[in-house]
């Protein structure tokens, strides 16, 4: 999403009888204020089960086509996500309308959820109009909460309803038609969502939105953003146990599951031993925090957790097939997860920190040297050299930060 709307003059402003007498908008910036509030917690836990159902049809669509679907399907979910987001960042989750708003955008969030596996299926229409209705609705909720209070705001609110809204008739439409063309239709619902957003949601006569907003909170965004991670590398988890369970127990099986719990703690060791705090450091001390957010948590942070989706499938493809030979898909699947996680986390460095970790680009080079080796070798030995990549990588941070002095609460 683009940088929070512009909230350069404060005071309540009214505009009418339209919208909500009640002010919703936090009351301030303090500790209380910034933290992330258990109803926000609620809506993620659906994103659970999103992410499992959208590692399902990776795991079963491993080609192209299949590809470019997930790939449609990881940006939609994580644009309803990140749209929820920069909503309780302005919003008081404990008032509440907000609660029931975000409780009913919940119950449409789990509609989107079972709809995934199928959504390019038989599903495709009912996934397009809980989308649709999710987004809407919550950029409708957000006008008549700000209409009496933040003119600025309510106007930011209505372009980007417009903007959704002509995205919106591409997700129904997509939905409407046969799956051939329903591709192309969301990639380019999509593609307006995004590119409004980067270009600052313009629309003739209402103007548009400028970088910049005094009044966001860099600590909530990140905080909400770490448990977002938190909860990916979890799915990951429930869906290696999940494979596991499922198959006899045997000697192969056991060393995947073993492997999977390695890249899954070097993966989180990675993210909060360094990252997290750095992103955090870097919104608190931004003079323009709006636009390092939209960099650093809404674009970056995509690849970050499409990596830990890979990445599961991948652990499944090793616990499934341990000794098979690889084939393209298996290679990308098994290597690819790494190989995007590192990307992310070096791009989000750079974007919070201006920093370049060796370590980083190290990871990524031996990755990008196992891949054309990758079908010499089987899929539970590829999985062990991409689960020692990451491990590398991250004790070579952490001595790194040991050996600068660095503790582990100022560690970023």
């Amino acid at each position: 999403m683009n940088a929070t709307p512009s909230t350069a003059s404060p005071t309540p402003r009214p505009a009418g009888r339209l919208g909500l007498r009640r002010s919703l908008l936090r009351p301030d910036r303090s500790a209380q204020a910034d933290r992330v509030t258990f109803i926000e917690l609620f809506f993620d836990l659906i994103f659970v089960f999103a992410l499992t159902q959208l590692s399902r049809h990776l795991y079963e669509n491993q080609s192209w086509q299949g590809s470019a679907e997930s790939v449609i399907l990881v940006l939609a979910l994580w644009w309803i996500w990140v749209h929820t987001t920069w909503v309780t960042n302005l919003l008081d989750p404990a008032r509440l309308p907000v609660r029931g708003v975000v409780i009913g955008l919940s119950l449409v969030g789990l509609v989107v959820s079972v709809s995934i596996y199928e959504s390019f299926g038989d599903r495709g229409f009912v996934f397009a109009v809980a989308y649709v209705t999710l987004q809407l609705g919550r950029t409708a909720f957000m006008a008549l909460a700000l209409a009496r209070h933040d003119r600025a705001l309510f106007r930011a609110f209505v372009r980007i309803f417009a903007w959704l809204a002509l995205a919106g008739c591409f997700w129904i439409l997509g939905g409407l038609l046969p799956t051939d063309y329903r591709s192309v239709l969301w990639a380019t619902a999509l593609g307006i969502e995004f590119v409004s957003a980067a270009l600052g949601f313009p629309v003739p006569g209402l103007g548009r939105e400028t970088p910049g907003d005094g009044e966001l909170s860099g600590p909530h965004i990140a905080e909400r953003s770490a448990l977002f991670v938190i909860i990916a590398l979890g799915e990951s988890f429930l869906v290696t146990g999940f494979a596991f369970v499922d198959q006899d127990v045997s000697v192969q099986g056991v060393l995947g599951l073993l492997l999977a719990f390695v890249s899954g703690a070097a993966m989180w060791w990675l993210y909060f031993d360094h990252g997290e705090l750095a992103g955090s450091k870097a919104l608190a001390a931004a003079a323009d925090p709006g636009r390092l957010a939209r960099l650093a948590y809404t674009y970056v942070h995509a690849l970050i957790i499409a990596a830990v989706v890979l990445t599961s499938v991948g652990d499944k493809e090793i616990l499934a097939h341990p000794d098979d030979p690889v084939i393209f898909s298996t290679a990308v699947a098994i290597t690819g997860g790494p190989l995007l996680f590192l990307l992310g986390l070096a791009l989000f460095r750079f974007v919070v920190a201006r920093q370049v970790l060796v370590s980083h680009l190290t990871g990524i080079a031996l990755l990008l040297l196992v891949l054309p080796l990758a079908f010499a070798l089987s899929p539970l030995a590829l999985g062990a050299v991409g689960a020692a990549v990451l491990t590398t990588v991250a004790c070579w941070e952490t001595i790194m930060r040991v050996r600068n002095g660095t503790a582990e609460e100022e560690a970023g």
